[in-house]
C-alpha cells in the first residue's frame, strides 16, 4: 500500500465501533451482505441498447451467490435474439459480480445486468420476503403454459387508426369492428397451444381452430379485418 506524505505524517485515530453493512430482506431473512455468497434471490431488470433500437427483460434466480437461472427475453432487435442465446448459457454458473462484468454480448442485455444488480444489491428482488425464495425453474412461469414470452404488438397511423397485431392471449388474426368501424374485440390464435398439438401429432388446421379464441364482443361485430392485410 502506497501513502502519500500528508498521509504518511498524520497520527491515528481509533476508529469507532463497526456496525457492518445495513441488513438487507433476501427470502424472507435479513441478511448483512459482505460477499458473493451472501446474495439469494429472484428478481428482474430490463434494459435496452444506445440507440434504443430494442430491449431485454432478464430474469435470474441467485441462490448463495450463484446464479442457477436465466431467462432472457429480447424484443426490436433480431440480432439480439442471438445475443440472448449466448448470455443463457454464459450466465448460469457464474457469481452476480462475473456476471456484472461479463460482456453479454448486447448493450440491451448487459444494462438490463446492470439494473438486476441494483434489485438485488440493495434487497429488493422479487423473493426479499418469500421464505426459501423460489426454486430453480420458477423464472419460466413468467411465460405461462405456451412457453412463450408475453408481447404485445399494436400499431397506428392517424390516417388509418390502430391495428392489434398480438397480445398476451396470442397472435390477433382479426378484429372486429362496430357501425362506427370502432374495435370492439379482437379473435386469436395462442400459438405456445397451437405448437403442442401439432407436436403431438395433431392436423395443423385443426391444431389452430382448438388454439383460436375471441375476446371482448367479437360475436357483435358489423365488421371483421385482418390487421395485416387489411
Amino acid at each position: 500500500m502506497i501513502y502519500s506524505r500528508e498521509v504518511e505524517h498524520m497520527c491515528p485515530v481509533a476508529k469507532g465501533a463497526y456496525h457492518g453493512p445495513a441488513p438487507i430482506p433476501e427470502e424472507g431473512k435479513w441478511v448483512q451482505v459482505k460477499e458473493n455468497k451472501d446474495i439469494s434471490g429472484l428478481t428482474h431488470g430490463v434494459g435496452w441498447c444506445a440507440p434504443q433500437q430494442g430491449a431485454c427483460k432478464l430474469t435470474l434466480n441467485v441462490k448463495d451467490g450463484i446464479i442457477e437461472e436465466a431467462l432472457i427475453e429480447t424484443l426490436g432487435c433480431s440480432g439480439m435474439t442471438h445475443s440472448a442465446a449466448m448470455a443463457s448459457e454464459i450466465l448460469p454458473g457464474k457469481t452476480l459480480l462475473e456476471a456484472l462484468n461479463t460482456d453479454l454480448v448486447c448493450d440491451a442485455i448487459n444494462v438490463a445486468m446492470r439494473e438486476l444488480f441494483l434489485q438485488i444489491v440493495y434487497g429488493r428482488t422479487q423473493t426479499a420476503f418469500s421464505e426459501g425464495g423460489l426454486p430453480v425453474g420458477a423464472g419460466l412461469e413468467d411465460l405461462g403454459k405456451g412457453l412463450r414470452s408475453q408481447v404485445g404488438t399494436m400499431f397506428g397511423t392517424k390516417a388509418k387508426g390502430p391495428r392489434y397485431l398480438e397480445m398476451a392471449e396470442g397472435y390477433i388474426t382479426r378484429i372486429a369492428l362496430d357501425k362506427n368501424d370502432e374495435i370492439i374485440g379482437y379473435e386469436f390464435v395462442h400459438l405456445g397451444r397451437m405448437m403442442a398439438a401439432v407436436k403431438k401429432g395433431a392436423e395443423a388446421n385443426q391444431a389452430m381452430k382448438d388454439a383460436t379464441g375471441t375476446y371482448g364482443r367479437f360475436a357483435d361485430g358489423v365488421k371483421y379485418i385482418d390487421p395485416r392485410e387489411e
